[in-house]
C-alpha cells in the first residue's frame, strides 16, 4: 500500500498545526495560571490579615515611579503594618526621582515608624533615600554616601568633523538647547550648567544636613562625593548602626514600639511587572532554549527602562582606572 505525496505533505502540514496549537495552549494556560495568581494577591493584599513589619526593597536605578508612590500609600493605610523597613541595595538615579521617593518615604513615616537598612549599596540618590528614615542600619561593608551630583553629555563634534557632517542651528537665544552634542560647549554654557549642578548639590547637602543633624564640618567631611563603608559612615553620622535586617526591626521594637518576633513581609508595587516586547520576546526564546538570545533581550529591557532619564543624576560611578 503506498501514499502519495500529496498525502505525505498534508499530513505534515497538519502534524505542524496540531505542534503550533499544543503549544499555544501550554503558553496560554500558564498565562492564565499567572494572571489569576497575580489577580489574587492584588485582591488579598501583600500585607492582609496578621500583624507584620512591611519590606519595601528600593534596588537598581532610582527614577520617577506611580507605582512606587502608589505602594507606598497602601502600606501606610494598612492597618496591618506595624512597622516598615526599607531595605536600600542602590547607586542612585535622576535627582528628580531620588526626591520623589524620600517624600513618599516621609510621608509614609507619617503614618508608620520606618528604618532603613543598607543591604549593599545606598550611594547617591540611593542615600537620598535612605536617610529618609528616622534611623539607618548598614552592613560593615555596605556602600554609602557619594554626596553630590553631575551632569553628563557626549561630546560628538569630533565624530562629526570626521565625517564631513555639520550640524546648523537657529535659536531664539544663545543658551538654549545647550549642551548640544554636536559641538563643543561654549563658557557661558558651562557656566550656566555649573549653577544648576549647585543649586542642586546644596539642596542634597540641606537634606542631609537636617535628616543626619551635622554640623559644617563634619558635612564638609562627608559630602566631598566619596563612597563610604559602613564602618566609617558611624563615626561620620551616615548612618546610626552596624547590623542586619533584624537589628533594624530591633529599633523598631525598642524605639517605636513595634511588637517583638513579627514576620516581615515583601511589599511590591502592583503591576510592576516586565510586560514589554522585550521581557515576551525573552521568555519565547527560553522556551525555545535559547538562552543566550533571551539574556540578551532582557538587558534591551533593562537599557530601554533606564533610558527614561528625569532630572539630573545623582548616582555612583565607581572608577574603572
Amino acid at each position: 500500500m503506498s501514499i502519495d505525496a500529496e498525502a505525505i505533505a498534508d499530513r505534515r502540514r497538519l502534524r505542524r498545526k496540531l505542534t503550533f496549537w499544543r503549544t499555544a495552549g501550554v503558553l496560554a494556560l500558564i498565562a492564565a495560571v499567572v494572571a489569576l495568581g497575580y489577580a489574587a494577591a492584588d485582591r488579598m493584599g501583600v500585607g492582609a490579615g496578621q500583624s507584620h513589619v512591611a519590606r519595601i526593597s528600593v534596588d537598581g536605578f532610582i527614577a520617577s515611579n506611580q507605582r512606587m508612590a502608589d505602594l507606598m500609600q497602601r502600606v501606610g493605610e494598612a492597618n496591618s503594618v506595624s512597622g516598615v523597613v526599607i531595605s536600600v541595595n542602590s547607586p542612585g538615579g535622576t535627582t528628580t526621582g531620588s526626591e520623589e521617593l524620600y517624600r513618599n518615604i516621609r510621608r509614609l513615616s507619617e503614618k508608620k515608624p520606618v528604618v532603613t537598612f543598607v543591604e549593599g549599596t545606598a550611594a547617591s540618590g540611593g542615600y537620598i533615600t535612605a536617610i529618609a528614615a528616622d534611623h539607618i542600619v548598614a552592613r560593615e561593608t555596605a556602600l554609602v554616601g557619594s554626596i553630590g551630583v553631575l551632569f553628563q553629555y557626549p561630546d560628538l563634534s569630533g565624530l562629526l568633523g570626521q565625517l564631513g557632517v555639520k550640524v546648523e542651528e537657529v535659536k531664539s537665544a544663545p543658551l538654549k538647547a545647550e549642551p548640544s552634542p554636536f559641538k563643543p560647549t561654549s563658557p557661558e554654557a558651562r557656566a550656566a550648567l555649573q549653577q544648576v549642578v549647585a543649586d542642586t548639590y546644596d539642596w542634597f547637602k540641606t537634606l542631609v544636613r537636617e535628616r543626619r543633624r551635622l554640623n559644617d564640618q563634619e558635612l564638609a567631611t562627608a559630602s566631598t562625593g566619596q563612597v563610604f563603608s559602613g564602618r566609617q559612615g558611624v563615626p561620620l553620622k551616615l548612618i546610626d548602626k552596624i547590623g542586619g535586617e533584624r537589628d533594624a526591626i530591633a529599633w523598631l521594637e525598642q524605639e517605636k514600639g513595634v511588637a517583638k518576633d513579627l514576620p516581615v513581609r515583601d511589599w511590591k508595587p502592583r503591576g510592576d511587572r516586565d510586560f514589554s516586547v522585550f521581557a515576551w520576546a525573552a521568555t519565547g526564546a527560553d522556551l525555545m532554549g535559547f538562552d543566550e538570545a533571551a539574556a540578551a533581550l532582557r538587558r534591551a529591557s533593562v537599557s530601554v527602562g533606564a533610558a527614561q532619564l528625569d532630572g539630573l543624576l545623582a548616582v555612583w560611578h565607581p572608577s574603572e582606572k
